[in-house]
């Protein structure tokens, strides 16, 4: 299984890339928050909101995508007077990376992409569940004891 701080290890990586970057969120599918990193402690915003928001902004354009069969989707970058937001795939999850307006958008793209399949690779170690030792697979004696305790309440 993954460590959590596999997590900011990498996010704060992205981070360091360029000095526009502001913070760098990790978000499952649903929006729920995984990590993030911030480059400036007095940058407060309600991180969670920001990840859900994001999530599913991605998750909607995805599915545009898919309905107008253009392919897999890439990246969707918000544009703002005051700054950008970047969203893209990482495998289970979306990559939300908050920039000023002045920001290398090739570079953010670049590394958006390469640690990504990272963020992917420790995402699916860390949502992993782990069968039980010993046991592969629920035995008939299981399934009768478990559904008689069912049948009990």
């Amino acid at each position: 299984m993954s460590e959590p701080k596999v997590f900011d290890k990498i996010l704060t990586e992205i981070i360091r890339q360029d000095k526009g970057v502001k913070k760098c969120i990790l978000v499952d599918k649903t929006g729920l928050t995984i990590a993030n990193v911030s480059k400036l402690s007095a940058f407060v915003v309600d991180t969670d909101s920001i990840g859900a928001i994001a999530s599913a902004v991605f998750c909607a354009s995805e599915e545009q995508g898919k309905n107008l069969q253009i392919g897999e989707l890439e990246i969707v970058t918000s544009e703002f007077s005051g700054g950008k937001i970047f969203a893209s795939a990482c495998g289970k999850g979306v990559l939300c990376v908050v920039s000023e307006a002045e920001v290398n958008i090739g570079m953010i793209r670049l590394v958006m992409k390469k640690q990504g399949v990272q963020l992917a690779e420790e995402l699916d170690k860390f949502l992993a569940v782990e069968p039980m030792p010993g046991k592969d697979e629920l035995d008939e004696e299981d399934l009768k004891s478990a559904l008689e305790e069912l049948e009990r309440v």
